[in-house]
């Protein structure tokens, strides 16, 4: 089955969409809008490839949320495999935020 670069973006944006409903249990952000979210890779085999960060390396929550971005993704119509990568190169930092993130914790 072939997709079209129309039909793997409509796909790609459903996991931003599915992303912003995921929160960092410490932080009252999703973490797309916190800027963990580093890459989505959707192939049209049906493979989301995810690579985000953390905002420690140490991060207790590290399992839970690979856990949930995994188990949310696999939801979005077409995906069949969910392949999250924790990377800490680039480290995160609140430069990395998105304006409504900075606005939501009162650092804008």
């Amino acid at each position: 089955m072939s997709m079209t670069p129309e039909e793997i973006q409509t796909t790609e944006r459903q996991i931003v969409d599915v992303l912003k409903n995921i929160y960092d249990p410490e932080i009252p952000v999703n973490i797309y809008d916190l800027g963990l979210v580093y890459e989505i890779d959707y192939t049209p085999d049906g493979v989301a490839n995810i690579r985000m960060t953390l905002t420690a390396p140490n991060c207790p929550m590290a399992d839970y949320l690979v856990e949930e971005v995994h188990t949310q993704v696999m939801k979005v119509r077409g995906v069949k495999e969910v392949i999250v990568e924790i990377v800490f190169d680039p480290p995160w930092d609140k430069e990395m935020m998105s304006e409504e993130a900075l606005m939501a914790l009162g650092m804008l």
